[in-house]
């Protein structure tokens, strides 16, 4: 696979394309910082220090940890949401197509942004309120395209699950739970989890 690309360029099949990471280097340091010692185990000193900058330097640029926490995670929601959506454009008409295609753009980003996915996961907690609605809110639109799809395949007749909602959220969980298991180095490539997860949800919600 080509992984030359490091964000979703809008060309056709972009969205499964991964690279080296574009984050601007505080949030590179927050992130890395984060997925090591967790957000309350980690000092504004140390993230200016992994990222090359004075602690007044940090602050010009983020004014908290907070800030960096609330960046940091709805950048990693806006990427997901923007590779679901060109993933959900490209599929084909059908609902078997547009979930597979959504799913498996759900699959790879929990393998490829798997530390960004855990911290965002991970540190909710961690957040402010008002931060926190705002997470929630991408988070649930990102479930909505799942909803929908596994609502309207049921409806047609595609899908056969007595309870769509609970289907689509298992899928969603499942496929979340991938970044916090998944190494480039594992068993199995990427190809052959997507694969293999594709089975297990299309199962879960009565594929026909």
């Amino acid at each position: 696979m080509d992984t030359r690309e490091d964000s979703v360029s809008g060309d056709v099949g972009s969205w499964r394309h991964y690279g080296p990471s574009d984050l601007p280097k505080p949030l590179t340091a927050a992130l890395e910082a984060f997925a090591e010692r967790g957000y309350d185990g980690t000092s504004i000193r140390e993230i200016a220090s992994r990222a090359g900058l004075s602690v007044p330097g940090l602050y010009h640029h983020y004014p908290s940890k907070q800030a960096l926490l609330v960046s940091l995670t709805t950048t990693v929601l806006r990427d997901l949401l923007a590779r679901s959506r060109q993933a959900l454009a490209e599929a084909g008409p059908t609902p078997s197509e547009r979930f597979d295609a959504v799913v498996e753009s759900l699959l790879r980003f929990h393998m490829f942004r798997r530390d960004q996915a855990f911290v965002a996961s991970t540190e909710m907690r961690s957040m402010e309120p008002d931060a926190r609605r705002a997470f929630v809110a991408l988070r649930d639109e990102q479930q909505q395209m799942i909803d929908a799809i596994v609502e309207e395949g049921v409806a047609s007749g595609t899908f056969g699950t007595p309870f769509p909602k609970d289907a689509s959220r298992a899928v969603t969980t499942m496929c979340v739970a991938v970044a916090s298991w998944y190494r480039p180095d594992g068993a199995l490539s990427p190809d052959e989890i997507v694969h293999r997860y594709l089975l297990v949800a299309r199962s879960a919600v009565g594929a026909s």
